[in-house]
């Protein structure tokens, strides 16, 4: 029984399921032209099963059963070879926005790179005082 076993786990037939993810690109549009050659590439994706195109922010989000390097490569496969994966976060979700490398004039309204010096240090002084009476933190204050 124990060969048995070990031959159906070495089987090629065995098939490799893809998580479901949302995968966020950003691509140069001009024109409506471009922005349909684009959906209907990604949207003939194998596993796409939602696909949302914004000219103006120059973003393509899909979302199913896809790989980021997949949807990247069918994307530059219409002609634009400059995109990229979504290099962008929303303003709000960082704690220093517009410090020297965070900041970008290019970046759609309401979002910055996604840069580690954006992100506060989580063993700031600032940071250990706003949980010291956090009552969800383990290593807090135990007066309260």
């Amino acid at each position: 029984m124990g060969v048995l076993h070990r031959f159906l786990d070495a089987s090629p037939l065995k098939k490799k399921y893809r998580a479901m993810q949302t995968v966020r690109v950003k691509v140069k549009m001009d024109c409506a032209g471009c922005e349909k050659r684009v959906r209907d590439a990604v949207s003939s994706m194998k596993g796409a099963r939602k696909v949302e195109v914004d000219r103006k922010k120059s973003l393509v989000i899909v979302s199913g059963y896809v790989e980021s390097e997949d949807v990247l490569n069918e994307v530059k496969g219409t002609g634009k070879t400059t995109a990229v994966l979504w290099p962008y976060v929303e303003h709000n979700l960082v704690e220093y926005p517009y410090i020297a490398g965070a900041y970008d004039k290019k970046a759609p309204s309401g979002f910055v790179r996604d840069v580690p010096q954006a992100h506060a240090n989580p063993n700031s002084p600032q940071h250990v005082l706003a949980n010291f009476f956090n009552e969800e933190d383990p290593n807090a204050c135990s007066i309260m």
